[in-house]
């Protein structure tokens, strides 16, 4: 059985609707890197980074709206000279033994592919970025717990500090109160966790189904999208080229033939009109640019070897519970911001290390000269271990 991998006709090569498919990953990972770098000096640019699949789900909308509109195809598509077209199939009774492509003709995109491509392309994989991206922390928290136990279990207030009448009032009550929309979410979040795994195996299983089958030459779909909206990529021929570019102006000129309004106020329309599709042109060349060169900066700068033993990166353990209060010990005041000594707000605070416990400093430093421990704890301690706070809560 023969591969394609060969240039002629207008079915595309695999390694032609690979690269397509794989240059808005790259253009993404571009992106994301530049304005990384450009945040070090600009720190307003985390916001961008912080929304990244939005900001970069509302470009490509943009592009591949724009690119279909003029093209009829995909804004990587049109960029390695492809074209959609929506296939229909012709019934051929003559002749039993022509090939299965015989009988599929191709025409023009109608509206409804147009629109259902910029799903297919744009909103589809922005949901199943925040589903992956879900997913991930889900699958942190698991981790965390598995590593660590889980945080209510090791945080919980009424456990460590509950020595009967004399405790501090406990905050357990406060994690009974929480709102059902938090545990909606909490539900929500576990049962994407549970269930992205298999919609993802699924999706990449009839993606890599359906690549097989077109290099093998058994299907001409190369997505399960593409089949779904019965459409063709094809390879655009030097007349279709010279016809896209032609309709493009065609659609121009009609759209400032719709201008109203005074001769000076079509003129600034018009202006305006010409100046936004140089902005699209020239941006569509623009960013294939920094795709290739932030690309290449990055293999640049990053070795081979520091990619390959880049180390697994587990979550950062939860801090260590606080020590229990002694039964002999002195009782926690109901506040936090007065001292146990003095059941004064607290003056000049000061902490000690052994136990974490803060005082007031004249306060703690006389106790610890006469008994050598820690008021609350009685856990043995000295002048030396006593450190002032410069921000108390």
């Amino acid at each position: 059985m023969l591969f394609q991998v060969g240039g002629q006709g207008t079915r595309p090569t695999f390694f032609e609707m690979a690269a397509a498919q794989q240059l808005p990953a790259s253009l993404r990972a571009a992106l994301t890197y530049s304005i990384g770098v450009l945040a070090l000096r600009r720190p307003f640019l985390h916001r961008v980074l912080d929304y990244e699949d939005e900001f970069f789900s509302l470009l490509m909308l943009v592009l591949e709206t724009h690119s279909l509109r003029t093209t009829d195809a995909s804004f990587s598509e049109s960029l390695y000279g492809l074209r959609r077209r929506a296939v229909k199939i012709k019934a051929m009774k003559d002749d039993a033994r022509l090939n299965p492509g015989d009988g599929i003709q191709h025409s023009g995109l109608e509206k409804r592919q147009r629109v259902l491509s910029v799903v297919f392309l744009v909103v589809l994989p922005y949901f199943k970025s925040k589903l992956h991206s879900i997913y991930n922390k889900e699958r942190e928290a698991r981790l965390q717990a598995s590593l660590w136990g889980h945080v209510d279990e090791r945080f919980d207030d009424a456990d460590i500090f509950d020595r009967g009448e004399d405790s501090v009032i406990p905050r357990g009550n406060l994690d009974m109160e929480a709102s059902v929309r938090t545990r909606l979410t909490k539900k929500i979040q576990k049962f994407i966790g549970a269930c992205y795994p298999l919609l993802h195996a699924s999706t990449e299983g009839f993606s890599f189904a359906y690549q097989m089958l077109y290099l093998l030459d058994a299907t001409g779909f190369y997505s399960l999208g593409l089949h779904a909206l019965g459409i063709h990529v094809c390879r655009a021929t030097g007349q279709e080229l010279m016809d896209t570019s032609s309709r493009i102006s065609k659609t121009r000129s009609r759209e400032r033939e719709r201008l109203r309004g005074p001769p000076w106020l079509k003129a600034l329309q018009g202006a305006l009109l010409s100046g936004t599709y140089t902005v699209l042109d020239y941006a569509q060349t623009g960013l294939i640019a920094a795709v290739f060169f932030f690309k290449m900066m990055e293999w640049w700068y990053q070795s081979a070897e520091e990619r390959m033993s880049a180390p697994t990166i587990y979550p950062p353990p939860p801090p260590p519970p606080p020590p229990q209060v002694a039964k002999e010990g002195i009782p926690l005041p109901p506040e936090r911001t007065l001292c146990p000594l003095c059941s004064q707000r607290r003056a000049n605070p000061s902490v000690i290390t052994v136990s974490g416990f803060v005082f007031c400093y004249a306060c703690i430093f006389k106790y610890v000269s006469q008994y050598k421990r820690c008021p609350i704890t009685l856990m043995p301690t000295t002048v030396d271990q006593i450190r002032r706070l410069f921000h108390d809560v």
